[in-house]
């Protein structure tokens, strides 16, 4: 299918979750099956320097603004710590402002709740999941990766497949509808493979379980089953005659989850070491981008400004902390820029300096400010060398203390907004408590039945009554509060070291309280019933709310509440 000339190329940007640098087989892995990754690898501008964060929401608020991801608000995959501040610009944004039509199909994992969904965020089509993974507590109940319900521009919808399949085929049809308009599109597929739980089709599965442990096949077969997607992505570019004004861009939001390959790397997700935050980045646009390798230092948030630069878009009024990486994947530059990149894993509600932070030039790595690694002599950081260069070592320590105390830490909270038009009733989940010891995250622990509590930080948008509705099972179950759901009462994660399997537990709890601007209310809890309701005046501005129930002196934080203006 022919289109007319386009003033800027479309881009379509693909991120995988959890795969390491070592889970492609171009990169040494003999093991894993991703001809499609490698024919990528071979066709695009190859960046084997390229960092991320070492988890999931940090990445992608950074890739999302250009911007580091504490200075956000986004240090954290839980905890209301991945919800990126409602001031920041998005990548769907700036493409939205320049005349793109912009879809995502997949994982968000910036905000469940308004501001923060995607369709707040610049993106026009949307189907994603919900929290940070399929199965996560704010993900529809029951799915399981296959047949699932996601969300459709916030609204639940049935599918049919596998997940990332799913995912592929949605952002197919956003492609063909856009193909052959004059404007052209963003499309955003964060796929939640391969990401615990380790679920797959028996066809994959079955290339890799008599070769490997069971986990390490699950995990490959996962990655193969998003390599044929990606195979038939770039076959239906092709079909369409578009692929030649198309920008493809492919990587990972952290380092390995499942490191049975490293490609020598020290470190998996989450670790300050390279293992943790080094991944694969493919960067191709036929007769643009010269397919060789980019061996300067880059981040994940020099993608929004090399994109803007790339398709020549006007650049947004918004300080990045990236820098265009344009001349490089060109081939006009080959000389390393001076720069330093800092790399941190917080989890934690209040970021803590220093805490497995990294420092990198082109060079050196400083791992939590007093280990010094020579990256050129010892790509696998075995050898510390601090003591033999002290005036390296201070120098990186200088350059964190300035950047720490440029970018953060971040002040307050990403409130979700209640008494809007935009979304009413707000649902909240446990997944955003702030300050909570342990926060079920995800919905094995829900069926658990885990004791704790947090609060929720909320901003008012109009002052007046308000209905808050409590419940310990999500509406869609179906389930009273001291019962059990009927069709979910087992969950198998299958995910690293064999897995866990999380089974129902009751309460019967006899109170139910909320506590809100100051103001505790207490309701009795009749048998089986789903809800207990409050209603309540509430002042605008900010608030924090937390609410439970009392099972004989037990206290069992409500993990779904409902908030809606009367």
């Amino acid at each position: 299918m022919a289109t007319a000339e386009r003033r800027s190329p479309n881009v379509i940007l693909v991120v995988t979750d959890d795969q390491g640098f070592g889970d492609v087989a171009r990169h040494g892995n003999r093991t894993i099956e991703t001809p499609h990754m490698d024919r990528l690898h071979d066709d695009s501008a190859r960046l084997t320097d390229f960092h991320v964060s070492p988890t999931c929401a940090p990445t992608r608020a950074a890739l999302m603004t250009g911007r580091y991801d504490n200075r956000t608000g986004v240090w954290h995959t839980v905890m209301g710590r991945s919800l990126l501040d409602r001031e920041e610009t998005t990548m769907a944004d700036v493409f939205a402002e320049s005349g793109y039509r912009t879809g995502i199909f997949g994982k968000w994992h910036l905000g469940d709740n308004y501001p923060f969904r995607p369709g707040d965020r610049g993106f026009e089509d949307v189907l994603v999941h919900g929290g940070g993974g399929v199965a996560q507590t704010p993900d529809y109940w029951g799915n399981d990766y296959f047949d699932d319900t996601y969300f459709r521009d916030g609204d639940p919808e049935s599918t049919d497949g596998y997940c990332t399949d799913v995912w592929f085929e949605e952002a197919s049809k956003f492609i063909e509808s856009n193909a052959s308009e004059d404007r052209p599109f963003f499309c955003y597929v964060p796929t939640n493979a391969p990401h615990g739980p380790w679920q797959v089709p028996d066809e994959y599965l079955d290339r890799y379980i008599d070769d490997v442990p069971e986990d390490v096949a699950r995990f490959y077969a996962m990655i193969t089953n998003i390599d044929d997607n990606l195979g038939r992505l770039r076959e239906r570019l092709g079909d369409l005659g578009i692929a030649d004004e198309t920008v493809l861009i492919f990587m990972s939001d952290n380092g390995s989850s499942c490191p049975y390959y490293n490609a020598g790397m020290r470190g998996q997700k989450g670790s300050p070491y390279e293992g943790g935050h080094r991944v694969p980045c493919f960067v191709h646009w036929s007769n643009r981008i010269e397919d060789e390798t980019v061996e300067t230092l880059a981040a994940g948030y020099d993608l929004l400004p090399t994109l803007v630069d790339l398709c020549g878009i006007e650049e947004p009024d918004v300080e990045f902390d990236g820098q265009s990486l344009r001349p490089f994947l060109e081939g006009a530059d080959t000389t390393p820029p001076d720069r330093t990149v800092f790399v941190d894993s917080q989890r934690v509600e209040w970021p803590e300096k220093w805490k497995d932070s990294a420092v990198l030039t082109d060079r050196w790595r400083l791992v939590r400010g007093e280990m010094l690694y020579d990256i050129e002599a010892d790509p696998g950081q075995a050898e510390d060398v601090a003591d033999d260069h002290p005036d390296v070592v201070a120098e990186l320590r200088r350059d964190y203390e300035e950047w720490w105390d440029d970018v953060g830490p971040f002040q307050g909270y990403s409130r979700i907004v209640v008494g809007t038009d935009e979304e009413d009733p707000v649902q909240l989940t446990c997944h955003d408590w702030h300050e909570c010891e342990t926060t079920p995250w995800n919905q094995g622990q829900i069926l658990e039945g885990e004791a704790a509590n947090g609060f929720w930080a909320l901003g008012v948008a109009n002052p007046g009554e308000y209905e808050i509705e409590l419940r310990r099972w999500p509406a869609e179950s179906g389930a009273p509060i001291d019962g059990l759901p009927t069709e979910l009462t087992e969950i198998d994660y299958g995910s690293p070291g064999g897995g866990w399997t999380a089974h129902a537990e009751s309460i019967d709890p006899d109170t139910a309280g909320i506590l809100i601007g100051g103001t505790e209310r207490t309701n009795p809890v009749p048998h089986e019933t789903a809800a207990v309701t409050f209603v309540v005046d509430v002042e605008d501005g900010p608030v924090e709310l937390q609410a439970w129930f009392e099972d004989d002196g037990e206290e069992h934080g409500a993990y779904f509440v409902s908030v809606s203006k009367v």
